[in-house]
């Protein structure tokens, strides 16, 4: 198999009659998907509205139910909903028939996933399920089938036709099945007031909850390795210090007070202006009321003052006006907020 040199979208298969435009095959798929999509939103009713009162009101977790196809559609379901605020879990049917049915209880709700409807597995769990009194969400293409009548809320998900040219394998289908998982999450989502932090607290180890649960006490300098010189030090001494803290500055305290900060361009604008600087005091370069932020700021706050203000380091202060720690942009870096 091969494409033309000149530009042409067509594949040449070997033993074919004719070539494949596949730019044009695209196209078709799309068309036929998003036709599907249309369609599903056209038909939305009251049933998807009782379908999310079953799901808000679960006590338990939401089950999400499937095999083939119509499984890996139910798994990606099941972590949408998980990661948006309702608990969810999935069970393929197949396993479910041989011991993983006793994953689910009575405070559960089951959202199977067939498109025929007739799927032989989830249909001998079913059962099982109305015995527990579990509630039923039926997601299929087919009103009248078994798996339909069965559910307490079905949500049809049937399409004229399959993107497949053979109509034959699950592609519009699928589609429109996930898209009906996708948009239950999503009601959920905004009917619980599931906000960005909730959504970090899910996502921890992802940038956004980084930036939304870091906070400046958890990146910021303290004790030993925090840059500090007393108001009467020598520049010289300052200089040691910043040499020594690596945060190129070094906070200037009067006894416990902040007055100032002297940083690497203070020393360079001193040395402009007094040449010989081995007489001076820090306190003669020092910036005055320098920058702070306090400890329970997001990190992503310090990171804004920072580029606000073009600065590389920012001290960190408490409700008091104590020093408890300093940032510099390479903190923030290492964090990946930035």
């Amino acid at each position: 198999m091969n494409t033309s040199d000149n530009g042409s979208s067509n594949v040449y298969v070997p033993g074919a009659s004719e070539p494949v435009d596949v730019i044009d095959s695209a196209r078709c798929t799309l068309a036929v998907e998003i036709d599907a999509l249309k369609a599903l939103s056209d038909r939305l009713d009251r049933t998807f509205v009782r379908a999310v009162d079953i799901l808000l009101a679960c006590p338990g977790r939401v089950v999400v139910s499937g095999i083939g196809k119509s499984g890996h559609i139910a798994r990606k379901i099941a972590a949408t909903l998980a990661s948006t605020g309702t608990p969810a879990f999935f069970v393929h049917a197949a396993e479910a028939v041989h011991g993983d049915l006793g994953m689910i209880t009575a405070n559960d709700v089951l959202v199977a996933i067939s498109y025929s409807g007739t799927t032989a597995e989830l249909l001998t769990i079913v059962p099982v399920i109305k015995r527990l009194g579990a509630p039923l969400i039926a997601i299929t293409g087919n009103a009248d089938s078994e798996l339909a009548q069965l559910a307490d809320v079905h949500l049809d998900g049937s399409v004229p036709q399959e993107a497949c040219p053979l109509n034959l394998a699950p592609t519009a289908s699928t589609t429109t099945a996930l898209a009906l998982g996708d948009a239950l999450a999503v009601a959920c989502l905004e009917a619980r007031g599931f906000g960005p932090e909730d959504f970090a607290r899910s996502h921890p180890g992802g940038a956004l909850g980084r930036r939304l649960l870091t906070h400046v006490s958890d990146v910021m300098r303290t004790g030993r390795d925090l840059p500090i010189v007393q108001a009467n030090s020598s520049v010289t001494d300052a200089l040691e210090e910043i040499t020594r803290k690596g945060m190129g500055m070094t906070a200037v305290l009067d006894g416990d007070r902040v007055i100032g900060i002297f940083t690497d361009g203070d020393l360079r604008r001193l040395i402009e202006r007094e040449g010989d600087i081995r007489n001076l005091t820090v306190i003669a370069g020092m910036t005055r009321n320098p920058l702070s932020i306090g400890p329970d700021a997001l990190a992503t706050e310090a990171a804004a003052v920072m580029d606000e203000n073009r600065k590389n380091q920012l001290l960190v202060q408490d409700a008091a006006g104590t020093l408890v720690g300093a940032l510099h942009t390479h903190d923030l870096m290492a964090a990946k907020v930035l």
